[in-house]
């Protein structure tokens, strides 16, 4: 008794594991090719065509006719998705025994082919997030390493796993933040798909952004200290021991020798590890020239706040039925579309551009008699073409008709003084605020006897602050800055023993660690030289 063989033409085709997805029935292959996924996933290697069926009955729908499953089977298996083995579990006769009855299982190439289709479809369907708290998780195991690390024999099996949560948790948060940042630039782009839908979403992602930002500020900074704090004490030795421990359950092939395949495992999850380091620290402490994958994170951050502000006004003044080119552009596209024929469209086409020809090859009854009479050929020189009668008033004035009463002028003076007076007015309330500045830290002062600011000095104090902190490298209690446009600098130290200085304003009262402060005019020395 000859046993049949699934199909030995096809056995020997080339694979074509993602030809089902753009085929006529696509839709009831990938639900076939769902259920040989489920069915793996449940140990189950084989499934016959009723097996099949059953499934889609199972997982909701409607199942097709045996036939068409079958059919379907032989297509997959002809594609490569498929393994066909024949099937003589119940066979009781020779009749039975000739009738084509497969098992079919998934073959390696339609495995692969799912589990690709299975990550396309989760990223094409993924959000993202900005996660602060993987910001916490990621501070607690860098303080458990640095405990470890102090030790003269850390525990290897602690350090593998706090390390490994310590990747894990990073690849999380790098990779959330890539696709939300992604996935919120869509939302800006394409705002225009459901107006109140945006509107109503604006200010939660706002919110939602302005907290992240506060907690990457935070957290990063306190990250950036931990992860110099572990660079002092030797972050080489975990790594090392990480990747010991991960080498110990590498199994070797059969043609390797077990001791130089340990050699080679061990350097290669040695490199592994070095690199997931070096980028863990890059994407936190920047270098000159290459700013931080926070800092630019950080950045995108902010400025998506004033996109969305953006578009909000821009929705905003659409409601209000103010110019919008794009509005114009949409009135125009359906103008052309309800236009009743061709001719119809160009006049509509030179009113809205206005591209006439030119005025003054203006084509009248008596030009067009004399083109019927002696026709000119579209090759013909112009040199040698006949003339073209222009008006004398054409060719003195540039116009065919005399000019109108002018266009009454606007007359916009009260705005431009309104104008310069505000200009004058924050040019003086900045001066006056750089003045108190100045006055107040000319000299090395702690901010702790600095006392009470008048509001705008508060806030240029806030600012030139904010951006003498960012400025600051973990390690260092010195800093030195200058302001964007150059015009004041800035010296910042830290004071040891942890004291709080208040500053007073009419807002409230400020808080923070108490520093050494002194702001320089970087203008003074060249208004002594204009003098």
């Amino acid at each position: 008794m000859v046993s049949q063989s699934a199909d030995p033409a096809t056995d020997s085709a080339e694979p074509r594991p993602f030809a089902y997805v753009n085929a006529a029935n696509s839709v009831l292959y990938r639900r076939i090719m769902g259920a040989f996924v489920v069915a793996k996933r449940r140990f189950a290697v084989h499934l016959r065509p009723e097996d099949v069926r059953d499934h889609l009955h199972g997982s909701g729908g409607d199942a097709p006719e045996q036939s068409v499953i079958s059919d379907a089977l032989g297509k997959l298996q002809e594609w490569g998705n498929l393994q066909a083995d024949p099937d003589t579990s119940r066979v009781t006769t020779v009749e039975e025994f000739h009738r084509a009855r497969y098992l079919y299982q998934l073959s390696r190439e339609g495995e692969a082919a799912e589990t690709a289709l299975a990550a396309y479809d989760e990223a094409l369907g993924r959000r993202g997030s900005l996660q602060s708290v993987a910001l916490e998780d990621i501070v607690t195991q860098l303080q458990a390493l640095l405990l470890l690390s102090v030790g003269d024999n850390p525990d290897p099996a602690r350090v593998y796993l706090s390390l490994d949560a310590l990747a894990k948790r990073f690849n999380d948060l790098a990779d959330n933040a890539q696709a939300f940042m992604g996935s919120l630039q869509r939302t800006i782009d394409v705002h225009d798909a459901d107006v109140e839908a945006f509107l109503a979403y604006k200010d939660r992602l706002i919110e939602y952004l302005e907290r992240f930002i506060k907690d990457l500020v935070a957290k990063g900074s306190e990250i950036a200290r931990l992860i110099g704090n572990l660079e002092e004490q030797g972050v080489d030795r975990l790594l090392d021991i990480a990747a010991q421990r991960e080498s110990t359950d590498a199994a070797p092939g059969p043609d390797e020798d077990a001791t130089d395949f340990r050699a080679r495992e061990l350097t290669r999850l040695r490199m592994l590890w070095v690199d997931r380091w070096a980028g863990f620290q890059g994407w936190f402490i920047g270098r000159p020239g290459h700013p931080s994958q926070a800092s630019l994170l950080r950045t995108q951050a902010r400025a998506a706040v004033p996109r969305l502000l953006q578009v909000v006004a821009s929705l905003n003044d659409r409601r209000a039925g103010r110019s919008d080119r794009s509005a114009d552009f949409r009135a125009l596209a359906k103008w052309f579309a309800q236009a009743p024929d061709e001719q119809s469209m160009h006049r509509l086409w030179r009113a809205t551009f206005g591209l006439y020809s030119a005025r003054h090859l203006t084509v009248d009854h008596d030009t067009l008699d004399a083109r019927d009479e002696q026709p000119i050929l579209a090759g013909t020189s112009w040199e040698d073409a006949a003339p073209m009668l222009i008006s004398p008033r054409l060719r003195k004035t540039g116009q065919y008709e005399r000019r109108g009463k002018p266009n009454q002028v606007v007359d916009r003076s009260e705005q431009r003084r309104y104008l310069a007076e505000r200009a004058a007015r924050e040019a003086a309330e900045a001066a006056a605020a750089r003045s108190a500045l100045l006055a107040k830290f000319g000299n090395q002062t702690r901010l702790s006897d600095v006392g009470e600011l008048e509001p705008g000095a508060f806030r240029l104090f806030l600012a030139l602050l904010g951006d003498t902190l960012a400025a600051k490298t973990p390690g260092h209690t010195h800093v030195e800055t200058t302001t964007s446009d150059g015009s004041m600098g800035v010296g910042l130290t830290e004071i040891a023993g942890g004291a709080i200085a208040e500053l007073r304003t009419e807002a409230g009262v400020f808080r923070g660690p108490d520093h050494l402060i002194r702001i320089d005019d970087l203008t003074a020395p060249a208004r002594s030289q204009a003098v």
